[in-house]
């Protein structure tokens, strides 16, 4: 894989006039430096690793050795810019956990952590060494004969000097005709110093390159567009809750206000029967839209988040439920839409199939995770083939790479327990929460009878 734009550089007629010679200069010379300081670097912690691993005290620094191309790689991906504009993206993944243990688990188990401490021992003591080689000979050939003049001034003391080591000046016409083979040689030697540094960074970028880095960046992007695709579907929810509420909602309740004052002044039969049954029917009407109110979108979610949701939801089912939650104050807005519509599942379905006394509902922050569980006493069975609902709060989970959990022995008990990532301080901006950071907060046992 070649620098596009430093390859077409070196083939276009204004290349010696444009910044692109100082840029390669710039990348090999700081190539050296950089090299240089990786090849102090990893001999000091091999060596000094090494050393007191018989007493333990080594065994961190070896550690650090191993993972010593990290850093070494990133620098030579921000260096590369110098003479390529297309960015080497990292191909590390993020830790599913939170500290250093779950960084380095993650990064000893990655391929690519190997490659990038295999470039690391190429580039201390292989790269920047030829990178030296060949910068010294461009700046030292060139510099030597464009200097020639001032070195007979200064250490010739005006009467010969050796120009390279090679030929013997000893007048000032030739001292400055060989300054001026040196300034035309300088152009000449630019084009081999831009060619080795598009070649060097073209090595950089096939040996920093992850194989799966393309899969894995439109694995990332699916991800994130399937995020889009639940955040686009919850704005419109919302959307259609607030044009229902605010709309039809308050048109069946004048409706349902109108009929009422109707059969006031029309008492009598036949029309004071018709406009009861109207009126009975409106009200029917607004108790079903207000259900659909609350199962699209809940108020009580969005004011006082998924405990007190839940035991809305609780309060509402037909069979007993109990509710213990320990969160520390409000949780991030999809976590909370997420766990409250599969609680509302779950407990749909203990209602609807499991032939259950009882259930619990409990919900805990445990490893970085959201933990919501819910547990009935009923006959059992449940699976995914039985409908769309338990698939859908799979899939509704999966996008916040959560994970539904059903076990549903026949004869019961049926256990439906969610986990979904829930990183520290996955507070949502602007909703204070009720209680303070840290604390925990326990629902009492409820029971609805």
């Amino acid at each position: 894989m070649h620098s596009p734009s430093l390859w077409q550089a070196l083939r276009a007629p204004r290349y010696l006039l444009s910044g692109w010679p100082w840029r390669s200069a710039a990348y090999l010379l700081s190539g050296v430096v950089v090299g240089l300081a990786t090849l102090v670097s990893l001999l000091l912690l091999a060596v000094t690793g090494s050393a007191l691993a018989v007493v333990l005290i080594g065994v961190p620094l070896l550690l650090m050795f191993a993972l010593a191309g990290i850093p070494v790689a990133a620098l030579e991906r921000r260096r590369m810019r110098l003479v390529d504009p297309v960015v080497l993206a990292d191909a590390h993944r993020e830790p599913a956990g939170t500290g250093p243990a779950a960084w380095v688990r993650v990064r000893l188990k990655e391929p690519i952590t190997w490659r990038e401490l295999g470039y690391a021992l190429l580039f201390a003591f292989v790269l920047w060494p030829l990178e030296a080689v060949v910068l010294g000979t461009v700046l030292g050939v060139s510099g030597g004969l464009l200097a020639t003049p001032v070195v007979m001034a200064t250490v010739g003391g005006g009467e010969e000097v050796r120009v390279l080591k090679i030929w013997l000046a000893d007048s000032y016409p030739q001292a400055f005709a060989a300054a001026l083979v040196g300034a035309l040689l300088l152009p000449v030697l630019a084009y081999p110093l831009g060619v080795v540094a598009a070649g060097r960074a073209a090595l950089t970028r096939q040996l920093l390159s992850s194989p799966d880095a393309a899969v894995d960046s439109r694995i990332q992007e699916l991800g994130r567009s399937r995020m889009r695709l639940v955040d686009a579907f919850e704005a419109e929810r919302r959307r259609i809750e607030r044009d229902l509420h605010d709309g039809a909602q308050q048109r069946l309740v004048a409706l349902s206000m109108t009929l009422g004052l109707a059969r006031l002044e029309n008492p009598g039969e036949p029309l004071g029967g018709l406009l009861a049954k109207a009126h009975d029917e409106a009200g029917t009407a607004l108790v079903e839209i207000r259900e659909l109110i609350r199962g699209i979108h809940p108020q009580v979610l969005t004011d006082r988040g998924l405990k007190d949701a839940v035991e809305d939801v609780a309060d509402r089912s037909t069979v007993p439920v109990d509710v213990r939650f320990e969160l520390p104050g409000r949780l991030s807005e999809p976590v909370e839409t997420a766990a409250y519509f599969a609680v509302s599942e779950a407990l749909a379905n203990v209602a609807k199939h499991s032939g259950a006394d009882h259930a619990e509902v409990s919900g805990r922050i445990a490893d970085g995770e959201l933990v919501v569980e819910v547990r009935d006493d009923g006959a059992g069975g449940a699976d995914f083939a039985g409908g769309s609902g338990l698939q859908g709060v799979a899939d509704r989970i999966s996008v916040l790479d959560g994970h539904l959990l059903v076990s549903s022995p026949a004869g019961g008990p049926t256990v439906f327990r969610v986990r979904i990532p829930c990183p520290p301080g996955d507070t949502p901006s602007g909703t204070p929460s009720r209680t303070p950071t840290g604390a925990s907060t326990r629902t009492p046992t409820r029971t609805r009878t």
